[in-house]
């Protein structure tokens, strides 16, 4: 389809469906409104979304509120140590066929042939089953045996992980994160929000969640994301900011080089471009800026860079690491491409 479908028409009905889906949550969910905003922006960007954050910050309820509001199947696997990949993707069994006496496999499918997965705790469950999700999650299918299964589509991947106990916990490897499109990190609530929970959970509850969109509406916007034109000064600014995070690489800056042991790959590019599409379709624009790719830089990149021991051992975060390379990044056009270390990317 060409750039020239993204209507005004088009923009304001995802615009509608975003307005809907946060009123419906918010009868459940107190704040959260950025945690909030990231999960629709993955949503509608056909990505998968990892959230972490230490107990009781309502992870799990945030994911299946969103689930309810949404007109599909909602599976929620709880990982533990001994879930294997079966217990996911559904396992063969003989049966015998009453009419002819034969006995022939026949395959039931597990809870990954819904629309909408809970992977709750996904650091507690062994590689082995960590690695069937994310095939499910990048392939959209599930193999069994010599079989392979198409999952139902829309398929989006919700898991959570807790970085306080990490007794018994399985971390995931950085190449396995890498199939998310964004890690968010849940954080405790203001005061007033809490008061506000506080309130609310400790009298009679009731919610009346509606259903505001169907599969159908979904595919529809996912495709209409993919539709919003990007400009080339846009796609070289995501570049540049994914490209220098690459240790010993072309115009690499100094502090990655101090302190970095890994960086980005090209996937950071296509999620912080179809984000700033999701982005600037919610925010009522048919165009992306380089605001829109500064803004998901963070959930973007998080998971991506790896630190070393130096920048441990300062305290640098990933984030911070993030932050400074934004900062630093020129977003104007004739500033980016004329900065003399950044021309050394564009060169490489």
């Amino acid at each position: 389809m060409s750039d020239a479908s993204v209507t005004q028409e088009s923009i304001d009905r995802l615009n509608k469906a975003w307005t809907q889906l946060r009123e419906q949550m918010s009868q459940v969910i107190v704040g959260q409104d950025e945690v909030i905003d990231h999960l629709l922006i993955s949503l509608f960007s056909r990505g998968h979304c990892l959230l972490e954050g230490v107990p009781g910050l309502a992870k799990t309820l945030m994911i299946s509120t969103l689930a309810r509001c949404l007109s599909m199947s909602f599976a929620r696997i709880q990982f533990t140590p001994d879930l294997m990949p079966a217990d996911i993707t559904g396992t063969d069994v003989l049966q015998e066929n009453r009419d002819t006496g034969e006995r022939e496999f026949r395959f039931i499918q597990g809870p990954l042939f819904h629309n909408v997965v809970l992977a709750d705790e996904i650091n507690r469950t062994p590689p082995k089953t960590q690695a069937a999700l994310l095939e499910a999650m990048q392939e959209r299918q599930v193999t069994v045996g010599q079989s392979r299964h198409a999952l139902s589509d829309p398929f989006f991947v919700l898991a959570t992980q807790n970085p306080i106990e990490q007794e018994g916990t399985y971390s995931l490897p950085e190449a396995q994160q890498d199939r998310f499109m964004f890690k968010v990190f849940v954080k405790y609530p203001s005061f007033s929000e809490e008061r506000q929970i506080a309130k609310a959970t400790t009298a009679i509850q009731s919610d009346s969640i509606k259903p505001v969109l169907t599969g159908e509406e979904i595919i529809e916007l996912q495709n209409l994301v993919r539709q919003v034109p990007v400009t080339d000064h846009v796609v070289d600014y995501a570049l540049a900011l994914v490209r220098q995070t690459r240790i010993g690489e072309p115009g690499a800056p100094d502090f990655v080089n101090e302190w970095l042991s890994w960086g980005a790959g090209p996937r950071a590019v296509q999620f912080l471009l179809l984000g700033g599409k999701a982005r600037a379709l919610l925010q009522g624009r048919s165009h992306v800026s380089t605001d829109d790719i500064a803004e998901l830089a963070r959930p973007v990149l998080r998971h991506r860079i790896v630190t070393n021991f130096s920048a441990e051992s300062e305290g640098i975060s990933p984030d911070q690491v993030i932050d400074r390379l934004v900062k630093e990044t020129p977003s104007k056009e004739g500033e980016l491409t004329s900065d003399p270390r950044l021309q050394k990317i564009f060169a490489a």
